[in-house]
């Protein structure tokens, strides 16, 4: 039961650490110490997209899904085994790297100086 619970409260910080990356400009523009952990979090983003990198985070929420119940363990994305669950639909690695470069771009475009002093 720890395993589930522990892996089940993997996945809310990873779900979070996936709206930061969307969102975090948004606070980020404001306060300096969130904007570097941003852009850090869309660098590793992006890293993960261009490399076929899988998160940390999911090889954790897998290896604890596994501890508890070795059936419950699946190989892949994150993102892509959520989203199939959510809709029912695959969804191609170039569309989450579409996504991904969209909110890069969203991020870039608020951090912008806006001829205010840096």
């Amino acid at each position: 039961m720890l395993w589930k619970v522990a892996a089940d409260l993997v996945v809310i910080f990873h779900l979070l650490w996936i709206l930061f990356i969307i969102f975090g400009a948004l606070i980020g523009w404001r306060v300096t110490w969130v904007k570097w952990l941003h852009v850090g979090a869309l660098t590793f983003s992006v890293c993960l997209q261009l490399f076929g990198w899988i998160c940390p985070l999911t090889y954790l929420e897998v290896w604890l899904r596994q501890r508890h119940d070795p059936a419950l363990g699946y190989a892949g994305d994150f993102l892509v085994y959520y989203a199939e669950r959510l809709v029912y639909l695959r969804v191609p690695r170039e569309t989450v790297f579409i996504a991904t470069l969209a909110v890069l771009g969203a991020s870039a475009w608020a951090y912008w100086p806006r001829g205010e002093s840096i």
